[in-house]
């Protein structure tokens, strides 16, 4: 056997492993339903939650000059006698809220 050979195959396949793992972690997403249960505790702050969703799969979403994977999705929920419903939109690598605004 020939150290040579042997200590080439080892760098090159550390060095694979180390470009595979950075490849990796610049995609990996929060679940959406983590993310969805972020939303849903910032509402149930202000009182009880009719019904949610949210998009399973990320989108794209340029805003002021970023590009961003996101979640969307919407929240329901009934004050007094009037039923409110929002749409929020999820930063899809940490689950943050980005956006929310009220659909009428």
């Amino acid at each position: 056997m020939n150290w040579g050979t042997f200590i080439l195959g080892a760098a090159a396949g550390a060095a694979g492993a180390v470009l595979v793992q950075q490849g990796l972690a610049k995609t990996t997403y929060v679940s959406a339903e983590k993310a969805l249960k972020e939303v849903k505790e910032a509402f149930k702050t202000e009182g009880s939650i009719d019904g949610s969703w949210i998009k399973m799969k990320p989108e794209p979403l340029t805003k002021t000059g970023l590009d961003k994977m996101v979640y969307k999705g919407g929240v329901s929920r009934t004050i007094g006698q009037e039923r409110e419903q929002f749409e929020f939109v999820a930063d899809s690598k940490t689950g943050a809220i980005m956006d929310v605004y009220r659909t009428y």
